[in-house]
Parts: structure tokens; sequence; C-alpha cells
């Protein structure tokens, strides 16, 4: 597990994140995860997830039409620090499918590239430097 500020890829089984490189060349190192392989997401289990919580920005890019991964979305959303910036990535007909779910997060309906990531460097960038001001 990386220490220090890293960006976490959710991944389903056997991807790889696209540009993960270009991330680790601007200074943010990544780290994958493809959800526990027969158990249930510490994250559902209320034991929490330290790669999740520790994470400075997230790439959500696992299937909302699963139950267990709209969950896993959903405790993002309420119980990871406010600043940490989360993307999705899902096809067009999730997102208007999962709307309610989606409400708050910025989405792309495409694999993300250099320029998403880019900006979702840049925001993961604003947020540590706001939160070392802050005395975190």
């Amino acid at each position: 597990m990386a220490s220090g500020s890293y960006i976490l890829f959710d991944l389903p089984t056997g991807d790889t994140p696209v540009d993960g490189h270009f991330l680790e060349g601007l200074g943010h190192p990544i780290e994958v995860c493809h959800g526990p392989a027969h158990e249930v997401c510490p994250l559902l289990t209320g034991m929490g997830c330290p790669l999740a919580e520790d994470a400075h920005g997230i790439v959500f890019e696992f299937d909302l039409d699963r139950p267990e991964h709209r969950e896993i979305l959903e405790k993002y959303k309420t119980a990871l620090r406010s600043d940490v910036p989360i993307r999705v990535a899902v096809p067009p007909d999730q997102i208007s499918r999962y709307s309610d779910l989606l409400k708050g997060l910025k989405v792309w309906d495409h694999a993300p590239v250099a320029g998403d990531l880019d900006a979702l460097a840049a925001e993961t960038e604003a947020a540590d430097l706001f939160r070392s001001d802050e005395g975190e």
C-alpha cells in the first residue's frame, strides 16, 4: 500500500488504469483496488478500508448495476472526507439510471483520459494544499 498522497482506482478484476502512468508522472502515485476476491468489501461490513480512507482522490469504475458497487460508492460519499475528489466513470445509460446516487459527483461517460486525470490531479493538489493549510 502506498504512503502519502495517492489516487485510488476502483476497477473490475483484470482491468488496469488507463493513463495511470500519466498521474504518476505528475507526482500522484496510484493504487488499484479490484475489490475483495471472495469477501464483502470491508467498507460494507463496517470494518473500514484504509486504502480508500487514506486516498487523496478516487476514480470509481465499478459497475453500478451491481448492488454492492452502488453501496461502495454511497459509502465513499458519506464516510470519506468531503474534500476527497471522486470521479465516477460509467456508461451513459447508468448515468440516468443512477442519477440520485451520482448527484454531487463528477461523472465521466468514458474511460478517463489524460485531460480528465490532469483535472483530477489539480483538484487533488488543491485539496491537499488546503488541508495542509488547515493543519491536518
